[in-house]
Protein backbone atom coordinates (compact mmCIF):
# COMPACT_ATOMS: atom_id res chain seq x y z
CA UNK A 1 0.00 0.00 0.00
CA UNK A 2 2.83 2.38 0.87
CA UNK A 3 4.59 1.47 -2.36
CA UNK A 4 1.42 2.26 -4.34
CA UNK A 5 1.14 5.71 -2.68
CA UNK A 6 4.80 6.43 -3.42
CA UNK A 7 4.34 5.50 -7.09
CA UNK A 8 1.19 7.67 -7.28
CA UNK A 9 2.99 10.63 -5.69
CA UNK A 10 5.94 10.29 -8.10
CA UNK A 11 3.56 10.09 -11.06
CA UNK A 12 1.76 13.24 -9.95
CA UNK A 13 5.08 15.03 -9.42
CA UNK A 14 6.21 14.06 -12.93
CA UNK A 15 2.97 15.33 -14.49
CA UNK A 16 3.18 18.63 -12.58
CA UNK A 17 6.83 19.07 -13.58
CA UNK A 18 6.01 18.42 -17.24
CA UNK A 19 3.12 20.91 -17.05
CA UNK A 20 5.37 23.50 -15.42
CA UNK A 21 7.94 23.07 -18.19
CA UNK A 22 5.22 23.63 -20.82
CA UNK A 23 4.05 26.81 -19.03
CA UNK A 24 7.65 28.08 -18.76
CA UNK A 25 8.20 27.55 -22.48
CA UNK A 26 5.02 29.49 -23.28
CA UNK A 27 6.04 32.29 -20.92
CA UNK A 28 9.13 32.97 -23.01
CA UNK A 29 6.79 34.00 -25.86
CA UNK A 30 4.78 36.45 -23.73
CA UNK A 31 4.96 40.04 -24.94
CA UNK A 32 4.95 42.95 -22.50
CA UNK A 33 2.14 45.49 -22.72
CA UNK A 34 4.61 48.31 -22.09
CA UNK A 35 6.80 47.25 -25.02
CA UNK A 36 9.93 46.34 -23.06
CA UNK A 37 11.41 43.42 -21.19
CA UNK A 38 10.64 43.01 -17.50
CA UNK A 39 14.23 43.70 -16.46
CA UNK A 40 14.64 46.69 -18.81
CA UNK A 41 14.74 50.19 -17.26
CA UNK A 42 11.79 52.34 -18.31
CA UNK A 43 12.14 56.05 -17.42
CA UNK A 44 9.15 57.62 -15.72
CA UNK A 45 7.24 60.48 -17.28
CA UNK A 46 7.32 63.92 -15.69
CA UNK A 47 5.49 64.30 -12.39
CA UNK A 48 3.21 67.31 -12.70
CA UNK A 49 2.94 69.57 -9.66
CA UNK A 50 -0.20 71.24 -8.47
CA UNK A 51 -0.61 74.86 -9.51
CA UNK A 52 -1.33 77.36 -6.72
CA UNK A 53 -2.99 79.96 -8.97
CA UNK A 54 -6.70 79.55 -9.64
CA UNK A 55 -7.66 78.08 -13.00
CA UNK A 56 -10.60 79.50 -14.94
CA UNK A 57 -13.65 77.30 -15.32
CA UNK A 58 -14.27 75.74 -18.73
CA UNK A 59 -18.05 75.72 -18.60
CA UNK A 60 -20.92 77.18 -16.59
CA UNK A 61 -21.66 75.27 -13.37
CA UNK A 62 -18.26 73.52 -13.44
CA UNK A 63 -17.23 72.69 -9.86
CA UNK A 64 -14.19 74.81 -8.96
CA UNK A 65 -10.84 73.05 -8.94
CA UNK A 66 -8.92 72.84 -5.66
CA UNK A 67 -5.84 75.12 -5.77
CA UNK A 68 -4.06 73.50 -2.79
CA UNK A 69 -2.89 70.10 -1.58
CA UNK A 70 -5.56 67.80 -0.13
CA UNK A 71 -3.55 64.56 0.09
CA UNK A 72 -3.72 64.39 3.87
CA UNK A 73 -7.30 65.66 4.27
CA UNK A 74 -9.71 63.34 6.02
CA UNK A 75 -12.98 63.11 4.12
CA UNK A 76 -15.06 60.18 5.28
CA UNK A 77 -18.35 59.45 7.05
CA UNK A 78 -17.12 60.85 10.36
CA UNK A 79 -15.11 63.91 9.28
CA UNK A 80 -14.60 66.38 6.45
CA UNK A 81 -11.52 68.60 6.83
CA UNK A 82 -12.55 70.83 3.91
CA UNK A 83 -15.28 72.30 6.11
CA UNK A 84 -12.72 73.64 8.60
CA UNK A 85 -12.08 76.46 6.12
CA UNK A 86 -14.89 76.41 3.55
CA UNK A 87 -18.02 76.02 5.73
CA UNK A 88 -19.97 79.30 5.84
CA UNK A 89 -19.26 79.65 9.58
CA UNK A 90 -15.45 79.51 9.12
CA UNK A 91 -14.73 80.86 5.64
CA UNK A 92 -14.71 84.56 6.53
CA UNK A 93 -12.05 84.33 9.22
CA UNK A 94 -9.98 81.85 7.18
CA UNK A 95 -10.11 83.86 3.95
CA UNK A 96 -11.43 80.87 2.02
CA UNK A 97 -14.27 80.77 -0.51
CA UNK A 98 -17.55 79.65 1.02
CA UNK A 99 -19.53 76.70 -0.21
CA UNK A 100 -22.38 77.42 -2.58
CA UNK A 101 -25.79 77.52 -0.89
CA UNK A 102 -26.72 74.45 -2.96
CA UNK A 103 -24.44 72.46 -0.62
CA UNK A 104 -26.86 73.24 2.23
CA UNK A 105 -30.00 71.93 0.49
CA UNK A 106 -31.38 68.44 1.01
CA UNK A 107 -32.84 66.34 -1.79
CA UNK A 108 -36.22 68.02 -1.39
CA UNK A 109 -34.75 71.53 -1.58
CA UNK A 110 -35.09 72.28 2.14
CA UNK A 111 -32.49 74.64 3.63
CA UNK A 112 -30.14 72.97 6.16
CA UNK A 113 -27.80 74.44 8.79
CA UNK A 114 -25.01 72.02 7.86
CA UNK A 115 -23.71 70.54 4.62
CA UNK A 116 -26.13 68.07 3.05
CA UNK A 117 -25.14 64.42 3.03
CA UNK A 118 -25.33 64.43 -0.77
CA UNK A 119 -22.60 67.10 -0.86
CA UNK A 120 -20.42 65.76 2.00
CA UNK A 121 -17.69 64.12 -0.11
CA UNK A 122 -16.12 67.17 -1.74
CA UNK A 123 -13.64 65.25 -3.88
CA UNK A 124 -16.36 63.52 -5.83
CA UNK A 125 -16.80 66.81 -7.76
CA UNK A 126 -13.84 69.01 -6.79
CA UNK A 127 -10.40 67.78 -7.84
CA UNK A 128 -6.91 69.24 -7.39
CA UNK A 129 -5.79 71.31 -10.35
CA UNK A 130 -2.57 70.65 -12.26
CA UNK A 131 -1.21 71.87 -15.57
CA UNK A 132 -0.75 68.43 -17.13
CA UNK A 133 -1.38 67.04 -20.61
CA UNK A 134 -4.67 65.29 -21.25
CA UNK A 135 -4.53 61.55 -20.60
CA UNK A 136 -6.89 60.87 -23.48
CA UNK A 137 -7.30 62.89 -26.67
CA UNK A 138 -10.61 64.75 -26.81
CA UNK A 139 -12.32 67.48 -28.77
CA UNK A 140 -13.74 69.43 -25.81
CA UNK A 141 -13.91 73.20 -26.29
CA UNK A 142 -14.63 75.55 -23.36
CA UNK A 143 -17.88 77.50 -23.52
CA UNK A 144 -17.92 81.23 -24.16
Amino acid sequence: MKKQRLISALTIAAVVAAGGLAVAQQASNVKSLRGSQVDEYVPLEDNYRQEEKRFVRNYRQQPPLVPHQIDSYQIDLSANQCLACHDWSNAGERGAPTLSMTHYLDRDGNQLDSVAGTRWFCNQCHVPQAEAPALVDNTFNPSN
